[in-house]
């Protein structure tokens, strides 16, 4: 399935705002090191990749790769 350069980067940006919101929550973390945890992982580096598919995935299973690298 082919998606535009703007629904990939909504469909992203989604993921991003539940992965952070979710460290929030079940960390304690503040937004800002919630913020720098999810933008300086690799993680983000692959859902910034069309090709990799991470961004068609749910957020929930998105995170739970999050988890295992940040936590």
């Amino acid at each position: 399935m082919k998606v535009s350069l703007v629904e990939f980067q909504n469909m992203k940006e989604e993921i991003v705002k539940d992965m952070i919101s979710r460290l929030m929550e079940e960390t304690g973390m503040s937004m800002q090191e919630a913020f720098d945890k999810v933008y300086n992982s690799s993680l983000f580096a692959k859902l910034s990749k069309p090709e990799t598919g991470l961004f068609f995935q749910s957020s929930g299973y998105v995170y739970s790769f999050l988890k295992e690298e940040v936590l």
